[in-house]
């Protein structure tokens, strides 16, 4: 989906589609690390229940 926000920006100068490419990927980024946070999370919880 990211790249298909860049290819109209880059085919249009369109900067509403830049700002959509640059919305997505910063939310990306967010999920991306709250994935990280949730596996620390679970491997902390399995250690000590071991």
């Amino acid at each position: 989906m990211r790249q298909i926000f860049w290819n109209v920006f880059a085919a249009t100068g369109n900067i509403e589609a830049y700002l959509l490419y640059k919305e997505y990927e910063t939310l990306q980024q967010g999920k991306e690390k709250e994935e990280v946070k949730l596996t620390e999370k679970q491997e902390h919880m399995e250690a000590n229940h071991m």
